[in-house]
């Protein structure tokens, strides 16, 4: 596979699971209200702040800088590898700033319009106002002073380390009447270019949308129970595959609608999740092979609702591609076999799910 065709593969799979985190939240917002939505993305940002915020202050390199600096550097920097637009303002080691100014990543397009403010302030909670927690500094606190779902031009706060210790409901303090000082580019932080070779850049891209997604799944099993979360996700995944597809197909050259087109799209995409897979015939279908899951590598064991959850997607996508064709699981990794397996025929009848 040439280089062109590796980096469009990446980024298919970062537009789906882009779109299935967006998705998925607004489908809780829908189904299930403000609330639980807010309570999915708490738990969400929380889980993923634990197993990636340390390891990340490490791999970027800012453990040795003030905690509120390094703070501030650390959601620039890991989310502008992830597409994210986001600006870092330094006022003293004990002060600074980052802002998420749109188009805001998380609800792309349109979904800025239904994304409640109460989602919003549940990222913040999950992760921004527990920083101070996880490095051991009960000094260190947030102060989120914009609301992009508030009508205002960005997500914006700031790392504060006051003179005492913060009690819990203090961590994260709003304060909209405060307005931060102007991004200057050349004044940001970077990565260090040779250790971040251009692969490894698209790479990050992609894995940064796949992190969410390996996140929010079983975070909606655990909050929602598999049958609900499941059902949840599935719903979503059905709706983003229908809605992608004809991005991804044309992102990866795919021009027919055959039942060979579309396995080797699954195959392809598969692959560009970091995954084994292969395209064969048997008779009048066909099947593909995929061994390993990377999407949810480090999740620990899972209900088998998180694999319908997320194939969900396929079944979208294949709905568009051809509706008179069916995807047909076969075989299950989750359920001890050696791989997964998904059988594409043709059945004469339109797709109803």
């Amino acid at each position: 596979m040439t280089d062109e065709a590796a980096a469009a593969g990446w980024e298919a799979v970062a537009d789906l699971c882009h779109a299935y985190l967006t998705g998925f939240i607004l489908t809780t917002v829908t189904r299930r209200g403000e609330a639980a939505a807010a309570d999915l993305v708490f738990g969400t940002f929380r889980r993923q702040h634990l197993e990636k915020f340390l390891p990340g202050l490490e791999k970027l390199g800012l453990t040795h800088l003030p905690h509120a600096v390094a703070c501030a550097q650390y959601h620039y920097l890991s989310n502008q590898l992830g597409g994210v637009k986001v600006e870092y303002v330094y006022e003293s080691d004990d002060k600074a700033w980052v802002r998420y100014v749109p188009p805001r990543w998380i609800f792309e397009g349109t979904a800025i319009c239904a994304a409640p403010s109460a989602v919003s302030r549940a990222m913040l909670r999950g992760w921004h106002a527990h920083n101070g927690v996880t490095l051991g500094n009960p000094r260190l606190g947030f102060v989120c002073t914009k609301q992009t779902t508030d009508v205002q031009p960005a997500l914006e706060g700031y790392y504060r380390e006051y003179d005492r210790d913060l009690a819990p409901d203090e961590r994260l303090r709003f304060a909209p009447g405060e307005d931060g000082p102007d991004f200057d580019p050349a004044a940001a932080p970077a990565v260090d270019q040779a250790a971040w070779p251009a692969d490894r850049l698209k790479k990050a891209y992609r894995n940064y949308a796949m992190e969410y997604v390996r996140t929010i799944l079983p975070e909606a099993m655990a909050r929602f129970g598999p049958a609900d979360g499941g059902h949840l996700g599935r719903v979503t995944g059905r709706l983003i595959g229908m809605q992608y597809h004809d991005r991804v197909a044309a992102r990866l050259g795919v021009t027919t609608r055959s039942a060979e087109a579309f396995g080797g799209m699954l195959a392809r995409l598969a692959r560009a999740q970091g995954d084994d897979a292969e395209v064969e015939r048997d008779g009048d279908a066909v099947i593909v092979t995929q061994r390993t899951w990377r999407l949810m590598r480090g999740a620990g064991p899972q209900p088998p609702e998180v694999f319908d959850a997320w194939n969900g997607v396929w079944e979208g996508a294949l709905a568009v591609h051809d509706r008179r064709l069916r995807l047909e699981v076969i075989a299950r990794l989750d359920l001890g076999d050696p791989g997964w397996r998904w059988r594409i025929r043709r059945t004469g009848r339109a797709t109803a799910f």
